[in-house]
């Protein structure tokens, strides 16, 4: 028994020794730190880097700065960069490259700019010592963009110019380092710039030209192993920081550029991109955290004057110098207080380059023991202030904006938008259930609903569960990106006449079926079921498929007839193919009329859209194989027709799908039917009434004038 006791109190002498205990330590301070800080207003990341003081070395020596807590340490940090890099919204980042720019200078010039003579004059360094800690002022880390990623305003413009300055300032402050490090040793030649050029230019070669190609082959080929998928990135993601390493810079920025040249490959909303911040937020991202407080020694303030004199002077020159850079980006750019707030916050902590940058000055002997100290309390410091300002003003974004969406969401319905599924063939169902999800309102508390309409027959209940069965796996594929699926199974006598009813039933929006198989040479392409579920049917359809994974796609080509702006669901399909390109970070060529481009126009700036898009004119519809010369084997054709008697039905629609699916065989393909304009009192009372002889009297006048036109020039040239 005594032998007992004394292996117990083994077990728990300080620091702890026992790897599986400290394991379990640090999941217990990530588990209740944030909840117990909560109740006191206080954000988790404080609570995290609050406990890694307590339990470090400077503090109860609980837990020794040993190679495991480095190792995951820099997984935490290398995870933080490039979850910033992979959630980067493209489109907005192109469209605001400029503004990067100018923040990316502003939040490294102002702090180095007050941050120099602070330290040459008033602290008394040398130019080296002074240039090298000025610089370190210019950096900052991502420690805050958690919380702007959980409340869900990462694709806030000024999120976007931020995480741009982010790596345009650490690549510059780094590259500072390297030089101030080769100028120390006596280095500073023409060979070390060479070097370093040279080393960089592989670099991004290597990772913008090589890796998403090895990406694209890799998700294409290996489509259904997903768990691989994970293991690829990670392997990206280090192997990316191991290359920026070997170019001379820094290893968090392998991992954001890693981030950069993965981001079209892996969307917001899907199951990856789920897991990847999943993991990252539930255990590497706070373990660096936690990282962060055991460096911290509140005991350096005790250990002079001069230390408290150093650390209070880095902190307010380091705080006011990111202040000033946000200050000046809202004044030009016309910004909200809360977006300024936003833009200091998540660019006013200092973690990761800031102790790159002095680690490695402290041991080349260029700055002394009261600037490593100094820098250790503004670490502390910083992350504190960052963390409540970027909450504050991340809140207060939040609030604005469901203000002004509100109104508009109500309007149109999204928080009850309810998407219909039906499946006739299982093979097709990953890839639909895939767009169904990107597509899907993320407020809206109806699930996608998958429909199988098993026939009316003896077998009937053994087929339900068949089909039941069957539907599960996807299941687990919808909830792997937290999205709710519903399963239907119903008997009916004809599958279309099921779908019809249901997609009543629920009150569905959007109906998404798979393209049609075609079962003999003498079938029509939409044979009698398409056109039951058409005409039975008023709700916004997308008839879809998908040669290759979505995410494979470089473009969407719209085709879009006259007068579909006046169709009733003309915003939402446009609001949808807008969500799919911003999700696949890929832009939009839309071929229509003048009108049409206007409607267009109205409804991206109506609902803020931030896809990229493109306008070609297009009229001549008689000749629709036209789009052959423009449509690449890698995009998504869409091509919006009507229902019959609908605003912009015209008879040339009729035999579109047929020639899609011959003409255009290697491209992934979407017919979408909007929904039209329906009058109750109307339908009732003209039930009889068809709009169809009207439209085909319609045409054939066109055509005559279209012939007479053409005699006439005839007439002209002769």
């Amino acid at each position: 028994m005594t032998d007992f006791f004394k292996h117990l109190i083994h077990e728990f002498e300080l620091p702890l020794g026992n790897p599986v205990l400290i394991f379990s330590l640090i999941l217990f301070i990530i588990l209740l730190s944030p909840i117990l800080l909560k109740r006191l207003n206080i954000p988790g990341i404080i609570g995290l880097i609050i406990a890694g003081v307590v339990i470090g070395p400077h503090g109860f020596n609980i837990l020794a700065k040993n190679s495991a807590v480095d190792l995951f340490s820099t997984i935490g940090l290398l995870y933080i960069m490039f979850i910033a890099g992979l959630e980067l919204d493209m489109n907005e980042f192109k469209s605001n490259r400029k503004k990067s720019l100018l923040f990316g200078f502003f939040t490294f010039i102002i702090p180095l700019g007050i941050g120099f003579p602070v330290c040459f004059y008033l602290l008394g360094y040398d130019f080296n010592a002074s240039f090298l800690t000025a610089s370190m002022f210019a950096t900052h880390t991502l420690v805050a963009y958690p919380i702007v990623s959980k409340l869900g305003v990462s694709k806030n413009q000024a999120v976007a110019i931020t995480v741009g300055g982010t790596i345009l300032t650490d690549t510059a402050v780094l590259i500072i380092l390297a030089v101030i490090m080769g100028n120390s040793k006596g280095n500073l030649n023409s060979e070390f710039w060479i070097r370093l050029s040279v080393s960089l230019a592989i670099f991004s070669a290597i990772m913008f030209l090589i890796i998403p190609r090895i990406a694209k082959w890799f998700f294409r080929k290996l489509e259904s192993e997903k768990h691989s998928h994970y293991i690829f990135v990670l392997a990206v993601v280090f192997f990316a920081a191991f290359l920026a390493e070997i170019a001379g810079v820094e290893a968090i920025i392998g991992a954001f550029v890693a981030g950069l040249a993965l981001n079209k490959l892996i969307p917001h909303s899907s199951a990856l991109m789920n897991r990847i911040e999943f993991i990252g937020n539930s255990l590497f991202i706070p373990f660096f955290l936690i990282s962060v407080g055991m460096l911290v020694d509140v005991s350096v303030i005790l250990s002079g004057p001069m230390a408290l004199i150093v650390a209070g002077t880095l902190t307010v020159v380091a705080l006011f110098g990111k202040w000033f850079a946000a200050l000046f980006t809202q004044l030009i750019f016309k910004y909200s207080t809360a977006q300024r707030q936003l833009i200091f916050g998540l660019s006013s902590a200092h973690a990761a380059a800031t102790l790159a940058v002095i680690l490695v000055g402290y041991k080349a002997e260029i700055l002394d023991e009261n600037i490593l100290n100094g820098t250790i309390i503004l670490i502390l410091i910083t992350c504190i202030v960052a963390s409540f300002a970027t909450e504050k003003a991340a809140k207060k974004i939040v609030i604005e904006s469901e203000d002004d969406t509100e109104g508009l969401a109500k309007l149109n319905g999204i928080h009850n938008e309810h998407i219909l599924l039906p499946i006739a063939n299982v093979s097709s169902i990953e890839k639909l259930l895939e767009f169904a999800i990107f597509i899907k309102e993320k407020k809206s508390a109806n699930p996608v609903s998958i429909l199988s309409v098993v026939s009316n027959n003896k077998e009937a209940e053994i087929n339900i569960l068949k089909a039941r069965n069957k539907l599960e796996e996807f299941v687990r594929q919808a909830s792997a990106s937290e999205t709710k699926v519903n399963i239907i199974t119903t008997i009916d006598h004809n599958p279309a006449s099921g779908i019809a009813r249901i997609s009543r039933e629920i009150m569905a929006d959007i109906i998404v079926l798979g393209w049609p198989q075609r079962s003999g040479f003498i079938d029509k392409f939409f044979d009698e079921k398409m056109d039951t579920i058409l005409s039975n049917t008023d709700k916004t359809t997308f008839i879809c498929h998908l040669e290759q994974p979505l995410v494979l796609h470089k473009r969407i080509v719209i085709a879009a007839p006259p007068l579909t702006e006046h169709e009733n669901g003309f915003d939402l399909w446009l609001n949808k193919i807008a969500i799919l390109a911003q999700e696949l970070t890929i832009p939009i060529v839309l071929y229509c009329n003048e009108a049409t481009e206007k409607a267009v126009e109205k409804t991206f700036k109506k609902f803020k859209l931030t896809a990229s898009i493109k306008v070609n004119p297009f009229t001549d519809w008689e000749d629709f194989l036209v789009f052959s010369r423009h449509i690449h084997a890698d995009d998504l054709f869409v091509l919006v027709s009507a229902r019959k008697g609908a605003t912009s039905y015209m008879g040339v629609l009729e035999n579109l799908p047929t020639k899609l699916e011959k003409h255009f065989t290697a491209n992934s393909r979407f017919v979408i039917y909007p929904q039209q304009y329906t009058d109750n009192f109307s339908s009732e009372k003209y039930d009889d009434f068809s709009a169809e002889p009207l439209n085909k009297g319609i045409e054939a006048v066109q055509k005559i004038g279209k012939g007479i036109g053409s005699f006439f020039k005839n007439k002209d040239n002769e």
